[in-house]
């Protein structure tokens, strides 16, 4: 499935934009991040993107050192290993911004579906791998999103089959105008620190 060129265009200008005018905050939140553990201030992690290449995405770490920085196994901004810094940064998607420099080289874009683990797996009765859910390979023709349908109006415990669907939907009526809207959308979220209120994705 052919990119519009005006999408990408969109993605590389606010993208790097976005990574001049945030990088006060960068260096805020690093600090804040090695003063409060001395830990590493960036998490990297292994996604699957368009055409099922694998990238790493990068976030700044919100979890304390060890634990890896993915998906909590609860919609819980109190679970143990998340550091004092890292709930201010979900709560607002701020452990999100390194992931502009994914938007800005081509790994990703501000909209489309959640980037998934390669190894992800549902459980159902049964562990299933998420590949094997109906619609996993057409969400896979875009580039995955920074933020989404699913992202900002599904909660974090609907199935990958429900969001799935969610995604297609986005496949079938993305327009830029809809993708300025969906990020318009994520800004106001963010601002009010509400993302866990309606399931940031889970990851």
């Amino acid at each position: 499935m052919s990119e519009p060129i005006g999408k990408r265009c969109l993605d590389v200008v606010l993208a790097g934009g976005g990574l001049v005018i945030s990088s006060p905050a960068w260096v805020v939140l690093a600090a804040a991040i090695k003063l409060e553990d001395g830990g590493p201030i960036f998490y990297g992690q292994e996604r699957v993107g368009k055409g099922g290449e694998q990238f790493k995405s990068w976030k700044f770490r919100s979890m304390t050192p060890g634990n890896g920085d993915g998906p909590l196994l609860q919609a819980n901004l109190e679970e143990h290993r998340i550091t004092r810094v890292g709930r201010f940064m979900r709560s607002t998607a701020l452990d999100e911004l390194p992931q502009l420099y994914n938007i800005f080289v081509g790994d990703m874009s501000f909209v489309g579906p959640r980037a998934l683990l390669p190894e992800e797996v549902v459980s159902g009765g049964e562990a299933v791998r998420v590949e094997d859910v109906p619609g996993y390979a057409e969400r896979h023709s875009i580039r995955p999103g920074l933020t989404g349908l699913s992202q900002l109006y599904l909660a974090r415990d609907v199935s990958h089959r429900s969001k799935f669907r969610v995604d297609r939907l986005y496949l079938h009526k993305r327009s830029l105008w809809l993708d300025v809207k969906l990020i318009a959308r994520s800004v106001w979220v963010s601002l009010r620190g509400a993302w866990p209120e309606i399931g940031k994705g889970d990851a």
